[in-house]
């Protein structure tokens, strides 16, 4: 059973993302495992987070490391075995953790039993279980949609002599949503991980389970509007607006089918991953009247440069067109540049300061924090040479993208005297644990009470004791300076003002009103409504 407690936990929780692959190594087989994690639970908990998201661990070919999945219902040797999982949730749960675990429903692996009897003919019982369509007269594919991998979405299939879509690699296709048994199937494949007792699901691409039944062509991309996101624009895909390949009305049926299941085990909950034209909009459809997705999130803040001006705008249409809904908030993942070399390094300044600033300022926004592994160590992107790559999308972007694997290098939990930080035994790794990260390892943090990662849990015990910050309103204030970033979180009476400097530079900036610090966290002084924030200062304070 899920954790029992409070149901709406995820209303401002905190989840602490694990990637797998990287966390620890307990085999010496130089690639991390489920019973590594579960060895390692208890230093995710002595952080102060409420639960923990889990990047896939299904049997796969690891083609996409897991996001091809080849069975539902079954745990990757790699990583260990189902009463692996199992020991890991009752684990978790006894430290007061929540366990949330990717599903990945809008594509398989071409490995998976069901693809591979869909493809052996066009009348099999699973011959529409995936989206196939036959070629134009010429033989090119059915229409212009591009893979986020590159190249065309289809790929021709000599024994059916039809093409198959993919919007990822050719080895991941696409499920067929207009197809109710495809529904179904995936609905009681989510049942079974309830069954197993996890409190809910990060849902990976959530808005591309459905596509155009006609297979019409996506109009090209219009220079001078939004840039479609989800990949980088050295990327065809971006000169396409996506309005038939994903986010489609039929969508939304499939969450309200989902969301009832979810509701027949009080206290779990979903997180879905949003990339489209409109993600903000997307979103708030997704998420609105409390029954489709808890939360979403989009990957504005993890493709975004920290400006003032960007952030907060964003942040301002964020809460415009949300309303009811729930947002989560990631800064960094498994998919993206870390935040410790994406947000404001180039500006220079102190640079602790900056990775303190950085979590004081997202994890008190309205909506719920995710910190990536590593984050709370101040981790940067690893360079990973090509040579050493392993990310499918790396190597076929090379050079102008580099992939994902930089920030998905191993946890480094001792110092540089231990071979590859502690994370193994082996001497390969699956990727490599850089010099510099060792330097920042657990080890060396963990009783430091001056530490980033001693920060970190500072904060979110600071938090807990504050309940406008974890489910409270907010209001956004306008500043004139376009180094700050400030809002008010209101529960009731209370009211706290948060404001932040995203420059190196000090700046003074006036509150809406008198204020005392209500945070010992703080970097800031204020005097009055006078508030003077050194470069990348911060404060937390009462109105």
């Amino acid at each position: 059973m899920a954790l029992s407690g409070d149901v709406n936990w995820w209303r401002g929780g905190v989840l602490y993302q694990v990637y797998p692959r990287s966390f620890f190594d307990s085999n010496g087989d130089g690639i991390g495992d489920l019973p590594g994690i579960s060895q390692k639970l208890d230093y995710i908990a002595d952080l102060g987070v409420d639960g923990i998201w889990l990047s896939p661990f299904f049997t796969s070919p690891m083609k996409d490391f897991g996001y091809d999945v080849a069975n539902y219902r079954d745990v990757d040797p790699m990583f260990g075995t189902l009463e692996d999982f199992d020991h890991l949730v009752e684990k978790a749960h006894g430290l007061g953790l929540r366990v949330t675990i990717d599903q990945v429903l809008s594509h398989s692996s071409d490995a998976h039993p069901w693809f591979r009897e869909s493809r052996s003919s066009t009348d099999n019982p699973k011959s529409d279980w995936y989206v196939w369509a036959d070629p134009k007269p010429d033989g090119t594919p059915p229409n212009n949609w591009l893979s986020i991998f590159g190249g065309s979405a289809w790929k021709f299939d000599t024994t059916r002599q039809q093409y198959y879509m993919h919007n990822f690699l050719s080895s991941q296709p696409d499920l067929n949503f207009h197809n109710p048994d495809v529904q179904q199937q995936l609905l009681d494949d989510v049942e079974f991980w309830l069954r197993r007792g996890v409190d809910g699901f990060r849902l990976d691409t959530a808005n591309f389970y459905v596509h155009d039944k006609q297979l019409r062509d996506n109009p090209p991309w219009i220079p001078g509007t939004h840039r479609p996101e989800g990949a980088p624009k050295q990327n065809p895909y971006t000169r396409q607006m996506h309005v038939h390949d994903k986010t489609q009305p039929e969508n939304l049926a499939f969450l309200k089918k989902l969301r009832a299941v979810l509701d027949k085990y009080p206290g779990t909950t979903t997180v879905g991953e949003i990339g489209s034209d409109n993600s903000l909009a997307t979103m708030a459809e997704y998420t609105a009247g409390g029954d489709k997705l808890h939360m979403a999130y989009t990957i504005n803040l993890l493709e975004s440069p920290l400006e003032a001006g960007l952030v907060r705008g964003m942040l301002i249409d964020v809460f415009r067109e949300l309303g009811d809904g729930w947002p989560c908030w990631a800064v960094s993942n498994h998919d993206f540049m870390r935040v410790a070399s994406r947000w404001g390094k180039d500006k220079g300044g102190d640079n602790d300061a900056r990775l303190r600033m950085i979590p004081a300022l997202y994890t008190s926004l309205r909506g719920t924090p995710c910190i990536y592994q590593g984050e709370e160590l101040g981790l940067e992107e690893a360079i990973v040479p090509y040579e050493q790559l392993q990310d499918p999308y790396g190597i076929e972007m090379w050079p102008e993208f580099k992939g994902r694997d930089g920030c998905r290098t191993p946890m480094p939990w001792h110092n540089a005297n231990v071979a590859h930080g502690g994370f193994t035994t082996s001497d390969q790794p699956w990727l490599p644990v850089p010099q510099d990260h060792s330097a920042l390892s657990v080890a060396s943090q963990i009783d430091d009470p001056t530490s980033l990662r001693s920060f970190y849990k500072n904060l979110l015990a600071w938090r807990k004791n504050h309940p406008e910050i974890i489910q409270g309103d907010i209001e956004m204030l306008e500043h004139g300076d376009d180094a700050i970033i400030g809002f008010v979180r209101m529960t009731g009476i209370v009211r706290t003002i948060c404001v932040f400097n995203v420059t190196p530079d000090a700046v003074t900036t006036t509150l809406p009103g008198p204020s005392a610090g209500n945070c010992s966290l703080n970097t800031a002084s204020v005097a009055g409504d006078q508030v003077s924030l050194p470069g990348w200062g911060f404060y937390f304070g009462t109105i």
